[in-house]
């Protein structure tokens, strides 16, 4: 683990905002925190010019399910953190990053023209005594966009209290052989009326046995704690704005966010942690009962998928890398050419780089020629995808949307293409490590 943690602290130098300790300097959980989920909810409104952090709610439900190792430490930097300190020393005692719907439609054409508000909810443990909550967002230049600081006190009379008698029904796909250190994933139905929760069933299973047949996933299986969780919709399927089809979901599901018409998302992160409210669980994959194509996946926010179209299995993978592991797109296309990663910055994402600081991302993983002799080979992308059973790990441009100046570290990689059956030897490693922060 402390290899790991040195790993980690060497991206200190891609990005100020990624702050990790080493192992001796663990914070104890008994300490500050007591097995309960405090819950956070927050309202992020702004356009491109200003953007503000508001508190809505704090909840709290019973038992903890997320890490109790390495508190204060990140496996990764993400777009945002929330930071908690004991209110008498300020101390750190709690970090945890995410990625937002909100901080990615700032790169859309709507946020130059007016402003919009968007639910965030984040989940920590609950403290002990008091303590000051940091909530800051970071543009891809990694500056403060905002940063927004409250006080929780655990005696709060109007800290709501959820999940500890109405909880909705789930089912345990699969028990970890440790369940105080694994990985707690929860599938959520979405779309899926009453009647229809054993055709729910049968594809959290199927999505579940397409995310264990990939590594390093499969290796780790005994690891991951899954649950189901049956949540009814009046309707079944999803609204598809652009033909005028709104229908009545448990989320409230929709294609063309952001006016992109496979884009598949909610935008009700309330409503999806209320049914979630007692259950175990720490990572969200949404499952949605429709045949169209579309997908979505945020950092520590949720995976949301189709269900019934024929590559529902590896979208489904593919944006569990993106919510999971903080993975980047590895595709370009020129109809969705994206500025999203400046040419001077290195991204944090593990998988793609601006070669600005290419020795924090798979320098040393870079294929040598034959023989074993000279310096690492440097493959550039000039012909079309060719699939070796030994993907040659180099640099090859065109990633995270963009055509020039982003490189990413195989030809094709499950974050790259579906048709891919496997992720590259960069997103392994990458997986790898977050799984070991999470399990070690």
């Amino acid at each position: 683990m402390k290899k790991i943690i040195t790993q980690i602290c060497s991206f200190i130098a891609v990005s100020l905002f990624f702050v990790c300790h080493s192992a001796v300097a663990q914070v104890n959980f008994d300490d500050y925190f007591v097995n309960a989920t405090l819950r956070l909810d927050y309202t992020f409104v702004g356009d491109v010019s200003a953007q503000h952090i508001a508190l809505d709610e704090l909840s709290t439900s019973p038992r903890w399910y997320g890490k109790r190792q390495y508190l204060d430490s990140i496996p990764m930097a993400g777009n945002g953190q929330l930071i908690a300190r004991d209110t008498e020393t300020g101390k750190v005692v709690y970090r945890h990053s995410f990625s937002t719907l909100f901080q990615e439609w700032l790169s859309y054409d709507e946020a130059k023209m007016h402003a919009r508000a968007f639910e965030n909810v984040f989940l920590m443990p609950m403290p002990r005594k008091a303590v000051d909550v940091t909530i800051e967002l970071r543009d891809n230049r990694h500056r403060p966009t905002a940063v927004y600081t409250h006080r929780v006190n655990p005696s709060d009379i109007l800290i709501r209290h959820i999940g500890d008698k109405q909880r909705t029904p789930y089912v345990t796909l699969q028990a970890a052989d440790d369940t105080a250190r694994c990985i707690r994933i929860a599938y959520v139905a979405e779309g899926y009326r009453q009647d229809e929760m054993e055709a729910f069933l049968d594809k959290a299973r199927e999505a579940n046995e397409a995310l264990f047949a990939h590594e390093p996933f499969r290796a780790m299986r005994n690891r991951f704690h899954i649950v189901a969780v049956l949540s009814p919709s009046e309707d079944s399927g999803t609204s598809q704005p652009k033909d005028g089809q709104w229908k009545n979901t448990a989320l409230g599901s929709h294609f063309d966010t952001f006016y992109s018409n496979r884009y598949l998302t909610t935008l009700r992160l309330k409503r999806l942690h209320d049914w979630l409210a007692g259950i175990p669980y720490e990572h969200i994959i949404i499952l949605v009962n429709t045949e169209h194509y579309g997908g979505g996946g945020i950092l520590n926010s949720y995976n949301l998928a189709m269900t019934r179209h024929r590559l529902f299995r590896p979208v489904v993978v593919h944006e569990f890398g993106h919510s999971f592991a903080g993975l980047a797109d590895e595709y370009a296309y020129e109809s969705e050419a994206i500025p999203m990663y400046p040419a001077d910055v290195e991204p944090w994402e593990a998988n793609i780089t601006t070669k600005v600081n290419f020795a924090a991302k798979w320098q040393d993983m870079l294929t040598k020629p034959q023989g074993g002799k000279g310096k690492p080979k440097k493959v550039m992308q000039a012909k079309p995808i060719v699939r070796d059973s030994v993907p040659k790990v180099g640099l090859y441009e065109g990633a995270g949307y963009s055509l020039k100046g982003v490189w990413r570290p195989c030809e094709d990689c499950r974050m790259r293409t579906n048709e891919n059956p496997e992720f590259c030897p960069v997103c392994r490693r990458a997986i790898q490590r977050v799984i070991d922060f999470y399990t070690k």
